[in-house]
């Protein structure tokens, strides 16, 4: 059945109109003339079989047939308005998709964002989370990855120089019910519980063999997907997380997380930001991986 549906300008010149009460502030806002709105409502009213309008000596007041159907008829076209602008406004084409770990955000990408709506206010930035690499299925414009760089079919630019360190809760830590100190030296280590973090190929392991502490155990403790759920834990007292610069830095600073021992070093994997090799440059997420490449080069110089 086909559904009875008065013409959009009709439906517009009446919502004008009844929010001024006055035919002829409501075609000023349309730009049209009083006569071109009065003969719009008239069309309507005879195709609704209604009048909307009571005409006063100075303006209009609606009808009950008028007041019933204008919360409707202000909605859809609010409605309308909206969907209009979003998907065919002058932003069209300046959403930034960018796929981006979680406590990469959190810890690096979120305190420098504000620099970059304050530069480049006309394009809309959607995050999507993601642990490691994309999922197929989940197309964006850039992506930040954690590993060494090389992805077949994506160009890559470095965004951290990491070096890994031990961190752990300040405050005694409840070990297997056992409330003790932090740890003094790594040859404690086999006391408290390691926290790891799956995906990354130098783990507690790597960083063991690095400084020769062979006889600690490197595979004990508890296994994690994420860094915020292994760097948490690690801030209430139930273990000790193996720190990355990049991730780490703001809990130091909170005071959250203590680094119990100054032995780090240089981490060969990395934060990067990539895009398909065979992508067509747009000036939209050009700009946003130039201003991260610049912000990765500031927060280097920084740290040196």
């Amino acid at each position: 059945m086909k559904k009875r549906l008065p013409p959009l300008n009709w439906l517009r010149a009446f919502e004008a109109s009844a929010r001024h009460l006055n035919f002829t502030q409501a075609a000023a806002e349309l730009h049209m003339t009083q006569a071109a709105i009065s003969q719009q409502i008239k069309g309507l009213e005879s195709s609704l079989g209604y009048a909307l309008f009571t005409r006063l000596p100075r303006g209009l007041s609606l009808t009950d047939a008028g007041k019933s159907y204008i919360p409707a008829v202000k909605e859809a076209i609010e409605k309308l308005a909206v969907a209009t602008d979003e998907i065919f406004g002058q932003t069209r084409g300046k959403m930034l998709s960018i796929r981006v770990n979680p406590v990469f955000y959190n810890a690096w990408l979120a305190p420098k964002l504000a620099d970059f709506r304050h530069r480049h206010p006309d394009i809309g930035l959607y995050f999507a989370s993601t642990i490691w690499a994309g999922d197929p299925d989940k197309v964006s414009d850039l992506e930040i990855r954690y590993g060494k760089g090389v992805w077949p079919g994506f160009q890559s630019n470095r965004l951290t120089w990491d070096e890994l360190f031990p961190v752990c809760s300040p405050a005694p830590m409840n070990i297997e019910m056992s409330t003790i100190e932090p740890p003094q030296s790594p040859q404690q280590l086999d006391n408290y519980t390691l926290l790891h973090i799956m995906g990354y190929e130098e783990g507690w392991g790597y960083w063991l063999n690095q400084h020769g502490y062979n006889n600690i155990d490197p595979s004990q403790g508890i296994h994690f997907d994420s860094s915020i759920t292994a760097m948490e834990t690690a801030a209430l007292g139930q273990g000790i997380a193996l720190g990355r610069s990049s991730l780490a830095s703001e809990l130091l600073k909170s005071g959250r997380l203590i680094e119990p021992f100054n032995q780090r070093i240089p981490s060969s994997e990395a934060f990067y930001v990539v895009r398909p090799t065979d992508a067509i440059s747009q000036s939209h997420i050009d700009a946003f991986s130039h201003w991260l490449v610049e912000q990765a080069e500031t927060a280097k110089e920084s740290d040196h």
